[in-house]
């Protein structure tokens, strides 16, 4: 399949982002939800920071703390020679009985006329400010229903990880509805239509004693609450899709169904990105996907970074045969990417 990766990648990277406070750095701008506003190519990015350390034996750890009302950023910090403490993993701080962040992150806008060439907004469009969100907001998709953009993100905690949702007419001003799915559940997006009456999402429960991460798309008569939930996809047992799946951007229909873009992973972190056919009107109801990845770690800014060998999208835009995947490359940077339809489509082998 041919994937014409644009020559301007890497599209946005943490040195084009100003950090949200003065004693912050920014160490990833990735996996952005896309959409089209006002003639834009609008990107609300995942932006992680960290605060700034000058001493190589402290690690600084960034977290929202809640009392009554009042909620205010503290930072937190720890010695790495702590025989306590694990400090192999750069993203987190491993205690015997819980884990931090090592960054905490917002949702940024960036901004683009022709898909190519982006503005970031100075400021975050979406930040923590609540107890679900003490370790951050990640991997939001966006999905237009109406004049309504609903904004489904991962809110993070040390309660676990939710699927929380907020909603805006005009990228200005934002509502934030609080969480949508409980721990633990991440990479959730609506349909960009109702079904039968109802809203539909797609979502990924991670079962613990019995399966492992599985994507179900679940059923709703307001996009608040949801259930009459079915299966869709669970990992397999070998190859590139062994480690986990998940949902990546909005689903979009063509005249054989609602085609979705999924990634999945090796045991080893590796991710690549997959295609399913859902049913237009029953997306439970898988019918067709491709055996082998659309799409793989190959460029530098893919294979190099924060983690290595990563391409995860949270959106795309179609247009025509055109299908312009913008994704999250190597946890740290964002890049684009244009496949064609029927390509795709002609990919895709019976469920």
């Amino acid at each position: 399949m041919k994937i014409d990766r644009y020559p301007e990648n890497p599209l946005i990277t943490p040195g084009d982002v100003p950090p949200s406070r003065d004693d912050f750095q920014v160490l990833g701008a990735f996996n952005a939800g896309v959409t089209r506003y006002n003639g834009e190519t609008l990107m609300l990015m995942r932006v992680a920071e960290q605060p700034v350390c000058d001493d190589p034996a402290i690690c600084r750890v960034p977290l929202l703390e809640t009392e009554g009302d009042t909620s205010q950023m503290v930072i937190r910090e720890f010695r790495r020679d702590d025989p306590d403490i694990n400090f192999s993993d750069p993203r987190v701080v491993s205690f015997p009985d819980h884990l931090l962040l090592t960054s905490i992150s917002h949702l940024r806008l960036a901004r683009s006329r022709d898909g190519r060439n982006f503005t970031v907004d100075p400021v975050p469009a979406l930040e923590p400010d609540r107890p679900s969100e003490a370790f951050g907001l990640e991997d939001p998709r966006i999905t237009q229903i109406d004049d309504t953009y609903y904004i489904v993100y991962k809110a993070v905690s040390d309660n676990g990880i939710c699927q929380a949702l907020a909603t805006t007419k005009d990228f200005v001003n934002y509502d934030k509805h609080g969480v949508i799915l409980c721990p633990e559940n991440m990479d959730s997006m609506l349909f960009p239509a109702r079904i039968g009456g109802n809203y539909a999402i797609l979502h990924r429960p991670v079962g613990s004693m019995i399966g492992g991460p599985m994507m179900y798309v679940g059923y709703g008569t307001d996009p608040m609450h949801f259930g009459e939930h079915h299966f869709l996809l669970g990992k397999s047992s070998g190859g590139w899709d062994s480690g986990r799946v998940g949902g990546g951007a909005v689903p979009f229909l063509t005249d054989r169904g609602w085609l979705e873009l999924y990634h999945a992973a090796t045991p080893d972190d590796h991710y690549c990105l997959g295609a399913m056919l859902l049913d237009a009107e029953e997306p439970h109801r898988m019918l067709a996907k491709t055996p082998a990845p659309i799409m793989k770690p190959e460029a530098s800014y893919e294979v190099q970074g924060f983690k290595a060998n990563v391409v995860f999208t949270c959106g795309a835009i179609v247009e025509g045969e055109r299908v312009s995947v913008y994704y999250g490359a190597a946890d740290e940077v964002m890049a684009g990417a244009d496949l064609c339809l029927s390509e795709i489509l002609e990919a895709l082998e019976p469920a």
